[in-house]
């Protein structure tokens, strides 16, 4: 089939979020200028780079992480594992703001380092960041709509040793938790290797 986003699919669901999949998750903790502080889980969610170490979460309106980010200029990635994932669905509900998502879902605020917004105790890797922009992006029309994208600089991780492997984070130890679309997401439970080839390795020997 083919079809055009902007001319409907026919479907029961929009397929998109299933094509672009898995997905990290970002869960976001956040605090704002009060000390209120938020939690809530985001799937447009991944790294950007290592020189410096950028991250971005992406919010489909103007939501508490964003304001919240906005406001104090910090934020924490929280790692989604198996043991955590039935939290991390309870921190999405629609609460009004005053409401901590953290007692709501049964978790632990536990003090960051480098940022005032807490992290998830019992999450096995955090981030700590520190926001370096936040932009609104345009469709094709030029306008903006509700869509915040807020960038962050990795300033600050958390590991559990329990998901150390020989020196290595070890994924399937953590049961890292990805977001699929409609209501799916999935868990690591196994992982295999490829080496990237080299150039030099594949050009044929010299003769004569």
């Amino acid at each position: 089939m083919f079809y055009e986003p902007a001319k409907g699919h026919g479907l029961p669901h929009d397929p998109f979020k299933a094509i672009v999949a898995p997905r990290p998750i970002g869960w976001i903790s956040s605090i704002n200028a009060k000390g209120d502080v938020n939690l809530a889980p985001y799937s447009f969610f991944n790294a950007l780079s290592t020189h410096p170490h950028l991250v971005m979460f992406s919010s489909e309106g103007e939501k508490d992480s964003v304001v919240f980010a906005r406001e104090s200029g910090e934020f924490v990635v929280n790692l989604v594992g198996q043991a955590l994932v039935e939290q991390m669905n309870a921190s999405a509900v629609d609460a009004p703001r005053g409401v901590s998502e953290f007692d709501y879902a049964g978790l632990t605020p536990a003090l960051s380092r480098m940022v005032r917004p807490p992290r998830v105790e019992g999450a096995l890797a955090a981030l700590e960041c520190k926001v370096t922009e936040i932009l609104e992006p345009k469709g094709l029309d030029g306008k903006t709509g509700e869509r915040f994208v807020v960038f962050g600089e990795v300033v600050g991780i958390h590991i559990d040793e329990a998901v150390m492997t020989d020196g290595l984070f070890d994924i399937v130890k953590a049961g890292t938790v990805a977001r699929l679309g409609y209501m799916d997401y999935a868990a690591v439970t196994e992982t295999f290797q490829m080496r990237r080839p080299r150039w030099a390795d594949t050009k044929p020997a010299k003769t004569g």
